[in-house]
């Protein structure tokens, strides 16, 4: 694998935890273990989220402003950073979905195209 294919790996990996998180934070502030256990549980236990990925992603999105930090007390009551979207995590929300949705559909199409391909090919 080519170092291109690999840093576009790493930005597809990463845009998809992004959005899993920006959609996680939809129902509301969160601390990060509980980001990490909603993402496990709305995928079925699929997907489980390590800390060495979830709070490099975190720190990445308070950079890009789509998500703010605040101080409090955990449901444990242990002081814990709770995590929420901003207006402009919003924003960039919505446009994720469109665009994950535009790119499903290409790719969906696509493959339409090849299966007919086929099917005149046999």
């Amino acid at each position: 694998m080519s170092t291109k294919e690999q840093q576009e790996r790493i930005e597809l990996l990463q845009g998809t935890l992004d959005l899993l998180i920006l959609r996680t934070l939809q129902l509301g502030p969160m601390h990060g273990h509980a980001i990490a256990k909603a993402i496990e549980f709305r995928s079925n236990e699929v997907l489980q989220v390590e800390q060495g990925s979830l709070y490099p992603a975190l720190h990445r999105l308070i950079k890009r402003g789509w998500i703010s930090a605040a101080e409090g007390t955990s449901e444990n009551n242990r002081k814990a950073k709770f995590y929420g979207l901003t207006a402009r995590g919003r924003k960039q929300l919505v446009s994720k979905t469109k665009h994950r949705a535009t790119s499903t559909a290409e790719w969906s199409r696509r493959m339409r195209v090849v299966r007919l391909c086929s099917s005149l090919e046999t």
